[in-house]
């Protein structure tokens, strides 16, 4: 098997390495060439993606959005004319669902599966293979990824035949674990004012019922004064816009999206737009004139 993987950040890389463990041959590309030095270093293949192409059987392309996509597989260097028919796209970005099924009829002209794949989890389960993945395609997409699926997920949703629900399932999830981080955030420094340390926050909250899994995973980055990005500020512009975007199209109000887009707006004008998505409570901090940990 074959697998290329376009985009190493925190979570392509940890995708990548799970594909190395079930024993394939996995080219690694990525605009940073240290992050492609240090796959190599932990068994990735040496040769450039592009000189591989026409032997690839699987591309999994894990980049920030859909004009990257777009650009990785149709470009001017696009790897899907190049790729061998029966070959298969596993799109993991988080795009609007219309482009996921442009891409898919411009695959499928090539004679190019496209699986609309895009993923949840975090880098820690991305390195460790079990990732949900919220699936879309043919029966023949599933058929041809399903090697890059059992190296990758521990979860895959089969949503439809064809491109799009995949990715319109990942706008809803988006749509929560967005607005989760941002009243997390909200929540920890309310409770500052109040006098109660954010580490006693996560104490008792995380065993109460206003708890999420976005809560106990961020708020001890906040704790910890460490925003090393596991996920990085500036994406949820880009996926709260997403969702706001698809709902304005069908005519439903979010209120609550635009309010938790409008913080993370904030966090970017601030500079924390590629520090860890944890950094929006320093939005909430900075207005109260409250210091969080590690500050000062």
């Amino acid at each position: 098997m074959n697998v290329a993987v376009v985009g190493l950040g925190s979570m392509g890389f940890g995708m990548a390495r799970s594909c190395l463990r079930k024993g394939y041959q996995v080219f690694g590309s990525d605009i940073v060439g240290e992050r492609m030095e240090s796959f190599r270093k932990e068994g990735g293949a040496a040769d450039e993606v592009d000189t591989v192409v026409a032997a690839l059987d699987a591309v999994v392309v894990v980049v920030l959005n859909a004009d990257q996509t777009e650009t990785i597989l149709f470009g001017e260097a696009g790897l899907v004319p190049k790729l061998k028919s029966g070959a298969v796209v596993v799109a993991c970005a988080t795009v609007p669902p219309d482009f996921a099924r442009s891409m898919e009829k411009r695959c499928q002209h090539h004679g190019v599966h496209y699986l609309d794949a895009p993923v949840s989890g975090g880098s820690v389960k991305a390195g460790e293979g079990k990732l949900a993945i919220m699936a879309a395609g043919t029966p023949e997409a599933f058929a041809a990824a399903q090697p890059v699926l059992e190296a990758t997920a521990e979860t895959v949703f089969k949503l439809g035949d064809e491109a799009g629900s995949g990715s319109a399932m990942k706008a809803v999830n988006q749509l929560l674990a967005g607005v989760h981080i941002a009243a997390m955030a909200e929540a920890m420094t309310f409770g500052m004012t109040q006098g109660i340390e954010p580490q006693k926050f996560i104490n008792v909250i995380s065993r109460c019922a206003g708890t999420s899994w976005m809560l106990e995973n961020r708020a001890p980055h906040v704790v910890a004064g460490d925003y090393t990005p596991h996920s990085q500020t500036v994406i949820w512009p880009k996926d709260l816009g997403i969702v706001l975007e698809a709902a304005k199209s069908s005519g439903l109000e979010a209120p609550i999206t635009e309010a938790a887009l409008g913080q993370y707006n904030k966090a970017v004008a601030m500079g924390l737009g590629h520090e860890d998505d944890a950094a929006i409570t320093k939005v909430y901090a900075r207005s109260a004139g409250l210091q969080l940990p590690g500050e000062g």
